[in-house]
């Protein structure tokens, strides 16, 4: 699948060692105001991956953050984690780029740094 957004997350479940489909994923923006502004949201494809985020001609830079709703994911695995959301918080500093922010993830630990 081909990534339309300019901003896309991928998750593997390194527990698993697969990656995490059916991980509800909300894309927000810091605003001057003092508060998070939903931009997108989405759920891992059969990949792991959402890659329709958000719109080209939305992006701006700024501070963004992603919050993946692990709880549920693990839930519907019927196993306990200690992590019921993870949220990765970034900078967006050229618009023209593309931000790919994977996460690593497992019932007890996770990991995640700017792809390509």
């Amino acid at each position: 699948m081909t990534a339309n957004s300019p901003i896309t997350t991928h998750i593997l479940d390194v527990s698993r060692g697969k990656p995490a489909a059916g991980v509800a994923v909300r894309l927000e923006l810091w605003e001057n105001t003092g508060q998070w502004q939903l931009c997108g949201t989405g759920t891992t494809n059969d990949d792991g991956r959402v890659v329709n985020l958000l719109d080209r001609a939305s992006m701006v830079q700024g501070r963004y953050r992603l919050t993946f709703d692990t709880g549920n994911y693990y839930a519907e695995l019927q196993a306990s984690t200690f992590y019921p959301q993870v949220t990765v918080e970034f900078i967006v500093t050229a618009t023209s780029e593309h931000y790919h922010v994977p996460l690593l993830l497992s019932p007890f630990g996770y990991s995640t740094y700017r792809g390509s």
